[in-house]
C-alpha cells in the first residue's frame, strides 16, 4: 500500500485536473453545478472533522507537554537556557518568514472565491492598533476555560493548558493520576488523527478541485511563489541567523560547524523526522561538535520535542499568505498575534506528520482566517518539510554547543534524568 503523503500527492493531482476541467468547461453544461457541490460536501466534512479535534489535540498536547515539563530540578537551570534559546530562534524564524511574505506579497491579488465564501462565516479578529494589542489582547487570554473550550478559542484554551500542565508538574507525583489520564486521551486523539488522515487524499481531492474550478492559472502562479518564498526563508533561517547566532555567542566557525553536522543534516533532509534523526544528532555532537555527553542527552532531546525552527517560520508564512489569498490585510497586532500563535503550533506539534495540519488549522483560527486553505497548503507540504526539518534540527544543534559552552554539567543527574 502506498505511503500516506503518495496518496495525498496523487489526491491532489487529480483534483488539479479536474478542478481545471470544470474551470475549462462552458458555464451552462448541466453537470458542473452538482459535481462542485458535491465536491464542496465532501470536502467540507473533512474539514469538520479536523475541526472536531483541533481542540481536545491542542489542550491535551500543551497539557501533557508543561506537564512533563517538571521532575528535572538539577537540570533546571540547563533547561531554563535552553527552553529561552530555542524559544528566541523559533520566533526570529516566525519573523523571517512573515518579512519575507510582507515583502514579496505572494497571494496578493488573487481572487479566490471559494475561500472568500470561507471567510465570510468565519469569526474575523478585529484590527487593534499597537498602543491597544497588549491590553486587549492579554484581556482575552484569561478566559473561563469551559467557555473557550466550548467555543473553540484557541488563545485562552492554550493558556488554560500551559498554567494547568506547570501546575502539574510542581505537584509531581500527587498529580500522577491526572498526568495518565492527560497523556491517555491525547494518544486517543492522535488516533482519531491518524483516522482522519486516512481520509485527506479523498478530502484534499475534493477540496482542491473545487478551488480551481473557480480559478484561473494565477492561483498556480502564485502557489509556485509562495513556495519558493517559504523555502528562502527557511535557508536565511539556516544559513544565515541560526550560523550567525552561534558565532556571536560561542565564536566557533560555520563552517566547522557545517562539517561536523553533515550527516544529521542529510538524515534530517531525507526523513523529515526529527526524532528519526535524534540517534544521529547526539552522535556528531558528541564525536564532531565535542558537545559534552551531559549537555546533548538532555538538550537534543529536548529540541527534538520543542525546537522547530522551521516549523515556526512555515505555519507564520503560511497564515499570511492564506489571508493575501483572501485579501485580508492583517495588522502589526495580527502579525504579532501569528507569530506567538506559530511557536506555540511549533512547540506542541505532536510527532506526527499528519498533526502539523491541525497546528497550522490553529494557527489560521487565531486571526479568523479560512481553515479550507489547508486544502492548497497540504500538496506543497512534503516539499518544504525536507528543508525546514533540517533547519529543525540544525537549531537543535546549534543549541547544544551554545548551551554547552556557557553552561557546566550538572554532572550525571543530567544525563539519569534527560
Amino acid at each position: 500500500m502506498k505511503s500516506l503523503n503518495t496518496r495525498i500527492l496523487i489526491g491532489a493531482l487529480f483534483g488539479l485536473l479536474v478542478g481545471l476541467a470544470l474551470n475549462h468547461s462552458a458555464s451552462d453544461v448541466p453537470y458542473k453545478g452538482p459535481i462542485v457541490s458535491l465536491l464542496s460536501i465532501v470536502g467540507g466534512v473533512f474539514i469538520d472533522l479536523l475541526k472536531m479535534v483541533v481542540i481536545p489535540l491542542i489542550f491535551t498536547c500543551v497539557t501533557s507537554g508543561a506537564g512533563n515539563l517538571g521532575g528535572k530540578r538539577e537540570a533546571g537551570r540547563i533547561g531554563r537556557y535552553t527552553l529561552l534559546f530555542y524559544l528566541v530562534t523559533m520566533i526570529l524564524a516566525a519573523t523571517v518568514g512573515l518579512s519575507l511574505i510582507n515583502l514579496f506579497q505572494p497571494g496578493k491579488g488573487v481572487d479566490t472565491q471559494f475561500l472568500q465564501s470561507s471567510l465570510s462565516s468565519a469569526k474575523i479578529v478585529q484590527s487593534l492598533s499597537v498602543d491597544d494589542f497588549f491590553k486587549n489582547f492579554l484581556h482575552g487570554l484569561f478566559v473561563n476555560p469551559f467557555k473557550s473550550l466550548a467555543e473553540a478559542s484557541i488563545l485562552p484554551t492554550v493558556v488554560f493548558a500551559l498554567i494547568l500542565g506547570f501546575a502539574m508538574s510542581q505537584l509531581g507525583d500527587q498529580a500522577r493520576v491526572l498526568k495518565t489520564l492527560i497523556d491517555e486521551i491525547l494518544r486517543v486523539m492522535l488516533l482519531l488523527i491518524d483516522w482522519i488522515m486516512q481520509l485527506a487524499p479523498v478530502g484534499v481531492f475534493a477540496l482542491l478541485a473545487q478551488l480551481l474550478a473557480t480559478q484561473d492559472g494565477t492561483l498556480l502562479k502564485h502557489l509556485g511563489l509562495f513556495m519558493v518564498v517559504i523555502i528562502g526563508a527557511t535557508l536565511i533561517q539556516g544559513l544565515v541567523i541560526l550560523p550567525g547566532l552561534l558565532w556571536l555567542f560561542t565564536r566557533k566557525h560555520p563552517w566547522a560547524f557545517f562539517k561536523g553536522i553533515q550527516e544529521a543534516m542529510v538524515t534530517a533532509f531525507s526523513t523529515c523526522s526529527s526524532a528519526a534523526t535524534l540517534a544521529i544528532a547526539l552522535k556528531v555532537s558528541k564525536e564532531k561538535l565535542d558537545v559534552s555527553p551531559e549537555i546533548a542527552h538532555f538538550v537534543l532531546p529536548l529540541g527534538a520535542t520543542v525546537n522547530s525552527d522551521g516549523t515556526a517560520l512555515y505555519e507564520a508564512g503560511a497564515a499570511l499568505f492564506v489571508a493575501n489569498l483572501v485579501g485580508m490585510d492583517l495588522s502589526l497586532s495580527q502579525q504579532m498575534i501569528v507569530c506567538l500563535m506559530s511557536v506555540i503550533a511549533a512547540i506542541g506539534a505532536p510527532g506526527l506528520p499528519s498533526a502539523g495540519m491541525v497546528t497550522m488549522i490553529m494557527v489560521l483560527q487565531s486571526v479568523g482566517l479560512p481553515i479550507e486553505a489547508v486544502a492548497i497548503l497540504l500538496p506543497m507540504d512534503r516539499l518544504i518539510d525536507t528543508v525546514r526539518t533540517a533547519v529543525n534540527v540544525e537549531g537543535d544543534l546549534v543549541g547544544a554547543v551554545v548551551i554547552d559552552h556557557y553552561v557546566e554539567p550538572a554532572a550525571e543527574s543530567i544525563h539519569r534524568e534527560a
